[in-house]
C-alpha cells in the first residue's frame, strides 16, 4: 500500500524535519516496514552533502566480525575520499552503520560515487549540495529520532512508507531515491511501473547506473536524465504519463522544486492543500492535518494532473 508525503515552502526555510516526521507517522498505517526522508536544507557553495550506509541495520547481530567489517569498510570509504582529493569538513555517525559527510569537493559526482560503491558493504543514499536523504526500518517517529531529523531546516521535503510486498525489509529496499549519480534529486512513487525493466535497460544502454531493482528508482533516474538533456521538471513529468505505463502517483524533488505527476487511471491517492506560503500533498488528508491543524480545504488532482512549486 505505502504513503507518500511531501511538503515546499515557498517563503524560506522551516523546521521541515518535524513537519516531515509527523505527516509520515500519521501515514504508518500505510507503510510500518520503514520510513524515509529526502529534505532539502541550505545548499554551501561547493559543498555536498553524502550520506551512506556500510551495513544493514540486520547485519549488526552478526557478532565480532560484522562489527570489524564496519570499522574497515569505514576506513576504506575514508581512504577513498582521500585519493579523489576530498576534504571532510563535518562528520557525523548517526548510527553504527550510517554515516553523513558534509565534503568540499570540485570534481564529478560520478566519479565519487563509483569510488565509493566500490568499497564492499558502502551504499550511497544521496550526494547534493542540499539534498539529505535518510532512511531506515522502523515508523517516521523511530527514524526521526534515530537520526536527529525533528530540528532539520530546509525548504522542502518529501518521505516514504513502505509496507514491503515484493522485496526484503531492508534499507537497501526503503524509499526515496536518489537519482544515482545526479546532484539534489530524488523521488517517492506509490504505485507499479509495469514496463519498469524496457525502460530500465535503455537507460542503462545509455550509460545510467542503478543501485536497486526497485522500479520508483526509474522514475528518479528518469528524471534526471531529461533535466540534464535540458528538458523542464513540469514536461518530464507531462512525458513520463505518455511514456511510464503502469499506475503511479510520484513526488520528484530537485534543489529547488517539488513536482507531482498521476498516470491515466489515477488510482493511487494523492490529497493537495495549497496556501500562498506552503504546498503539501500526501495519500491522505490525515497526513496534512498533522501539520496544519485548522480547518482546510484540499484537492485531488485529477488523472495525468502534473503540477511543479517552486521553494
Amino acid at each position: 500500500m505505502c504513503g507518500i508525503a511531501g511538503l515546499i515552502y515557498r517563503d524560506g526555510a522551516r523546521n521541515i524535519g518535524a513537519e516531515m516526521t509527523a505527516m509520515l507517522q500519521a501515514l504508518k498505517h500505510r507503510g510500518p516496514d520503514s520510513t524515509g526522508f529526502a529534505m532539502y536544507g541550505a545548499p554551501g557553495p561547493s559543498e555536498y552533502i553524502m550520506r551512506f550506509k556500510v551495513a544493514e541495520k540486520e547485519d549488526l547481530g552478526g557478532g565480532t566480525k560484522i562489527h570489524r567489517a564496519i570499522v574497515e569498510r569505514k576506513a576504506a570509504v575514508d581512504a577513498v575520499l582521500k585519493d579523489l582529493g576530498v576534504s571532510v569538513l563535518e562528520l557525523d555517525e548517526p548510527t553504527e552503520y550510517s554515516l553523513r559527510y558534509r565534503i568540499s569537493y570540485d570534481g564529478d559526482l560520478k566519479t565519487l560515487a563509483d569510488h565509493i560503491e566500490e568499497v564492499e558493504g558502502a551504499e550511497i543514499l544521496s550526494i547534493g549540495n542540499a539534498l539529505e536523504l535518510i532512511k531506515d526500518l522502523g515508523d517516521a517517529a523511530d527514524v526521526s529520532g534515530a537520526y536527529s531529523l525533528g530540528g532539520f531546516t530546509g525548504t522542502h521535503g518529501i518521505g516514504h512508507t513502505r509496507m514491503a510486498t515484493e522485496s526484503d525489509v531492508d534499507i537497501r529496499s526503503a524509499h526515496p531515491y536518489w537519482a544515482y549519480p545526479y546532484n539534489d534529486i530524488a523521488v517517492v512513487h506509490n504505485g507499479q511501473i509495469t514496463n519498469y525493466w524496457l525502460m530500465r535497460r535503455q537507460l542503462e544502454r545509455e550509460g545510467q547506473r542503478f543501485v536497486s531493482d526497485c522500479d520508483s528508482e526509474l522514475l528518479a533516474v528518469y528524471t534526471a536524465v531529461n533535466l540534464e538533456k535540458g528538458v523542464t521538471l513540469e514536461e518530464s513529468l507531462r512525458r513520463s504519463i505518455d511514456e511510464i505505463d503502469g499506475v503511479f502517483t510520484y513526488l520528484i524533488t530537485t534543489g529547488n522544486e517539488l513536482g507531482m505527476a498521476k498516470d491515466t487511471m489515477a488510482a493511487k491517492p494523492m490529497v493537495l492543500y495549497e496556501a500562498d506560503d506552503l504546498v503539501a500533498l500526501a495519500s491522505e488528508e490525515v497526513a496534512i492535518r498533522a501539520i496544519i491543524p485548522h480547518e482546510i480545504d484540499t484537492t485531488d488532482p485529477y488523472d495525468e494532473e502534473v503540477r511543479v512549486w517552486q521553494a
